[in-house]
């Protein structure tokens, strides 16, 4: 059983700092592959219950978390001015996921596991190549190995530096208005900033429940008012009567869209996860599919006796291909529409879905941009470029360190916001 402990010093084999997301599916992990005889802490000053975050994500229907998921649609749409495309994604399926399963399978496998909870936050994390010691609360940890999945900043700032940021309302409507066979992936029929992206999208649990969201990618943020405003009126794009509908419940969330690189393992035996870690993808805020994979990886190496080391979330080619088309939609030289239009219209939907969750090949990727309009994405390329070289060759102009991300909440998503 796990146990809330005032001690002065615990020795464990592993230490998750942090029990949100990452933390959650880390555990669960364990649980899944059998690890046993792992002496494991978790340090969070809170317990995390309920539904304070929606995930969603793509993956084949034997990924493991069907039974924890509240809707799953093998077909979505993608729209622009003028045109509605509907995508069919088998092999795969867009799927979403909400906390309280989560936080509940993860109590179940701390239990399993006799994990020790310390309900403080971590004030010291310090690694000497053989052990770690962490200071929380008044207890002293020695760990042979740290998971840290709290938000940290950038080894650097970035060249390109934006927010992913999003109101979302869940809607209960008194008849059915909601196709919930579809979900509206993105849709591009809002009004575009100056300097930018917008979109919403639909995420239909039933055909009266379903959550309808409103994001951008910009570098600031919008006023309490300025979300409600665009919320609204793309619910009345989408023609549904407000008279008919009611606002179950809100959800807001900041993600960090930056090329500044993250640090997955900044000392011999601390590990970072979630967005600290790398594995919010830049260019589009994808994480719960990196998370989970990166949990299972972890396990699975405990497992065998193996260091919990996880592959990177991402290949570096797509940290690069990232930092490009970042740069390409921050100069404005491509439009958000028209990039994600091409993509999904000159490709196979399943290769796009695999390509903004990292998992496709050299070949495919070239495949991919070969669909984009070359003459902005070449212009990207060359300045990406040029602010390396000049990078290495005047160290003094680099980008200041990163500073922390902001806090994410709401409705994290693999494909769109996560943590």
């Amino acid at each position: 059983m796990w146990q809330r402990v005032r001690v002065t010093t615990v020795d464990v084999d592993l230490a998750l700092v942090g029990g949100g997301g990452a933390g959650s599916l880390v555990l669960a992990a364990l649980d899944r592959w059998g690890v046993r005889g792992l002496r494991v802490a978790v340090i969070d000053p809170v317990r995390r219950r309920g539904q304070d975050r929606t995930w969603a994500f793509w993956g084949r229907p034997d990924d493991g978390l069907d039974p924890l998921l509240a809707a799953s649609w093998s077909q979505v749409e993608v729209a622009v001015p003028g045109r509605r495309r509907v995508l069919d994604l088998a092999p795969l399926r867009y799927a979403m996921l909400r906390s309280a399963p989560v936080y509940d399978q993860a109590a179940t496998a701390e239990q399993r596991l006799g994990a020790v909870r310390v309900a403080a936050p971590a004030e010291a994390v310090e690694d000497d190549g053989s052990r770690v010691t962490i200071h929380a609360g008044g207890s002293t940890l020695r760990a042979s190995w740290v998971l840290d999945s709290r938000p940290r900043p950038p080894r650097r700032a970035g060249r390109t530096n934006w927010l992913q940021h999003f109101r979302g309302w869940w809607l209960e409507a008194d008849r059915p208005l909601f196709d919930p066979g579809r979900a509206v992936l993105m849709d591009f029929r809002t009004p575009q900033p100056v300097r930018g992206v917008s979109f919403g999208y639909v995420l239909p649990v039933t055909d009266r429940y379903a959550l309808v969201e409103y994001t951008e990618f910009t570098s600031g943020l919008l006023t309490d008012a300025g979300y409600d405003a665009a919320l609204a009126g793309y619910r009345d794009r989408l023609g549904l009567d407000p008279g008919r509908l009611r606002v179950r419940e809100v959800e807001n969330g900041v993600i960090p869209m930056t090329d500044g690189p993250f640090d997955p393992r900044p000392s011999p035996r601390v590990v970072r996860l979630g967005t600290g870690g790398g594995a919010t993808r830049p260019s589009t805020g994808f994480t719960f599919a990196a998370m989970h994979r990166q949990a299972g990886q972890i396990a699975e190496a405990l497992a065998a006796g193996r260091a919990p080391v996880p592959a990177p979330a991402y290949p570096r080619r797509h940290r690069w291909l990232d930092a490009v088309a970042l740069r390409a939609l921050d100069r404005g030289g491509v439009g958000g529409p028209d990039f994600f239009d091409r993509l999904f219209d000159r490709n196979p939907a399943e290769r796009v879905l695999r390509f903004l969750d990292g998992t496709t090949s050299p070949a495919e990727e070239v495949a991919l941009m070969s669909t984009t309009r070359p003459t902005p994405m070449v212009a990207a390329t060359l300045g990406d470029a040029a602010a390396r070289l000049r990078d290495r060759l005047v160290p003094w102009r680099r980008p200041a360190p990163g500073r922390v991300p902001p806090p994410v909440t709401g409705a994290p998503r693999s494909s769109h916001p996560a943590e």
